[in-house]
């Protein structure tokens, strides 16, 4: 046990969406972006995935139309680490991290670039199965999750704009859309629910995030998460998948605690109003699997949108990813469960 736990920690430690609320208001995006959607693992299991993900954006919207750019683009790269251990068949626990290459936003003509790089959180995910019945041609489990986010990066990032007429060097801090993390401890409830058909090669499963979000060391508090997501997938070759998903998300408003004044506000780049939104997203999933070994991409499709105020508005976002599993000893005579990973935001 020992060695599982310090394998789980060297992983970590060598491990390095999301989609903002809006230029000037806060990212908020789902923290476990480019994780897998699914139950527990088997007693003595161990499962390591890790994704990337790009997302673009040159749209603004003032509820659900869209209007002019406010800026001439918001991008960002995200290398997403995890590792699951099965603790027991119904506990599995989760350890996540992520890591930004780059969040780039660019200024509407001024072609000023503002980025930003580092670490994002560390995620704690355990999870339980508080149903899991196999028959002969079907399998059934619903799971449900508790987790916590710890942010590891900063939220306070400056950038370098000049000097003043003594030599002193001026710095402004970053807009909430290109810091690497919001700041704040969260708290993840989740849960899950599978039905699949052996025989058929047919799978029909849906999932539930909420995230209740806590106040950083500045007084910000960004908008809760909460999100739906609706699968359905199928093998149609010997060892390829195709998943189509319909999720809905919610964000809620940003607010701020009694010490931060209105000059703070514009300091840190908030506009209150034009922060929370609703989504609606298709979201088509390839996989190829062989053995252990899962390969997949996905992307983001937004069908609808509605944010609140003027606020940049989804547009590009696609994921590529793996998952490894494997057993560090035999299992105690239970079947192994196989369907493939399905990534949520």
């Amino acid at each position: 046990m020992k060695l599982i736990v310090y394998f789980l920690v060297i992983v970590l430690s060598f491990s390095g969406i999301a989609q903002g609320q809006g230029c000037c208001s806060g990212s908020a995006g789902n923290p476990i972006a480019g994780g897998a959607s699914t139950g527990v693992l088997l007693k003595n299991q161990i499962e390591l995935s890790g994704s990337y993900q790009y997302t673009y954006s040159d749209i603004y919207f003032r509820k659900d139309s869209d209007t002019l750019n406010m800026i001439d683009g918001l991008s960002s790269k995200y290398f997403f680490f995890r590792a699951d251990y099965g603790i027991t068949d119904k506990f599995t626990m989760s350890f996540a991290t992520g890591y930004y290459p780059s969040k780039t936003l660019i200024e509407l003509g001024l072609r000023d670039t503002i980025s930003s790089s580092g670490m994002s959180d560390l995620i704690l995910f355990p999870r339980y199965s508080v149903y899991n019945k196999t028959k002969e041609r079907s399998r059934t489990e619903i799971t449900l999750g508790l987790g916590i986010k710890i942010p590891l990066g900063s939220n306070v990032d400056s950038n370098f704009v000049g000097t003043t007429s003594n030599g002193d060097d001026i710095y402004t801090i970053l807009p909430p859309t290109v810091q690497v993390t919001t700041g704040s401890q969260d708290l993840m409830l989740y849960s899950f629910f599978y039905k699949g058909y052996t025989k058929r090669k047919l799978r029909f499963f849906a999932n539930t995030l909420f995230i209740r979000k806590g106040y950083n060391s500045i007084g910000q508090k960004f908008g809760d998460y909460a999100s739906v997501g609706l699968f359905v997938g199928k093998t149609v070759l010997k060892n390829v998948a195709l998943t189509a998903q319909l999720k809905g998300e919610w964000i809620g408003k940003t607010k701020v605690g009694e010490s931060v004044s209105t000059n703070d506000l514009a300091i840190y780049s908030i506009d209150l109003e034009s922060s929370g939104s609703k989504k609606l997203f298709f979201v088509p999933q390839i996989s190829y699997s062989h053995k252990n070994l899962t390969l997949f991409v996905t992307s983001d499709i937004p069908l609808y949108q509605y944010l609140n105020g003027v606020q940049v508005g989804s547009m590009f976002h696609l994921t590529t990813g793996f998952s490894y599993r494997f057993l560090t000893k035999k299992a105690d005579e239970t079947p192994v469960k196989t369907f493939e990973l399905t990534p949520s935001e």
